[in-house]
């Protein structure tokens, strides 16, 4: 069983237990619903780095103190010490692999992998994960390192075609994958299942809010978050995509909200993130964009890789 002043207990999946592994585990809420999420690595025997949205540091500071933590155990922040940049894209192996003498093949760096990179001389922590949905790297070096670290990232990319990505383009990115985000797609209001995370609350002897979680889990889902194409015809008459916040309808009844919406550029689709109730996949709805109704179907998949086959490439 793990003791409640265990640090194991913040989280409500099971902590990787071999160097250079990492996983995605929520924090579980009062109320069972998703109060954080982060990504957690093994760095060595004794120590874990933990990436969580650095907007919510100080509220999750919270949860950490709820557990008494067994002696020598210690939470630090590094988010002033460490800087972080996204790698991503068909590419990203290709413009990596020319700054290191690493094997960065899919055999030796699989999805998921962690571990040390030295990029022309600059160390940093490499995570092969990617918000993009696409084949990426997270990197993670100390500030003083930043500057050169961009330089040399900028430089080698624009000789493959590559570039710095703003953040409207990862926003449209992930609306291509599916993926949701903290605040708008999750958040404590909204349960595990309700939001497809329920496959990361693991087996385990005991987690913050364990009770609760279970409780929830054990009721229908109120409502689902769904990935929503919207009619191009329509899109092009308003001359606007959702963005958030629109209301869905079936037959001129309100059954849901959008609550990221954008263009995907890879994927040619006009797309929305949203909670509706009583929907099934390729249903027919009606999305209110600036007022008019927009035709959208309610998709099974999300429009890219949907196997993730690129991503763990």
């Amino acid at each position: 069983m793990v003791p409640m002043n265990s640090w194991t207990a913040f989280f409500a999946n099971k902590i990787p237990k071999n160097v250079g592994a990492s996983c995605l585990s929520p924090i579980i809420g009062k109320m069972g619903g998703i109060a954080a999420d982060a990504t957690i690595t093994k760095l060595s025997d004794d120590s874990f780095w933990i990436v969580s949205s650095g907007a919510a540091e100080g509220f999750q500071q919270r949860f950490y103190n709820l557990v008494k933590r067994g002696k020598g155990t210690e939470f630090i922040s590094k988010s002033e010490d460490y800087c972080g940049f996204n790698v991503a894209g068909p590419k990203s192996r290709e413009l990596l692999q020319r700054l290191s003498n690493k094997d960065l093949s899919n055999e030796a760096w699989p999805f998921f992998k962690s571990g040390s990179l030295i990029i022309a001389g600059v160390e940093c922590l490499a995570m092969r994960v990617s918000f993009t949905g696409d084949l990426g790297w997270e990197l993670y070096c100390e500030k003083h390192n930043q500057l050169a670290l961009y330089k040399l990232l900028i430089e080698n990319a624009s000789q493959i075609g590559g570039g710095p990505v703003g953040s409207r383009a990862l926003m449209s990115l992930r609306l291509e994958k599916g993926y949701g985000s903290w605040g708008r797609e999750y958040s404590p209001e909204y349960w595990p299942h309700e939001v497809g995370l329920e496959r990361l609350i693991a087996n385990k002897p005991n987690f913050i809010n364990k009770n609760e979680v279970e409780s929830v889990l054990a009721l229908p889902a109120r409502e689902q978050l769904v990935v929503l194409k919207l009619n191009e015809a329509d899109v092009r008459k308003s001359n606007a995509d959702a963005l958030g916040g629109e209301p869905i309808f079936k037959d001129g009844y309100g059954i849901g909200r959008v609550t990221s919406g954008g263009y995907g550029y890879s994927v040619n689709m006009s797309l929305a993130l949203g909670f509706v109730k009583g929907i099934e996949s390729g249903e027919e709805v009606d999305v209110m964009v600036l007022g008019k109704p927009h035709k959208s179907i309610v998709l099974s998949e999300p429009p890219f890789d949907p196997e993730s086959s690129i991503l763990r490439s």
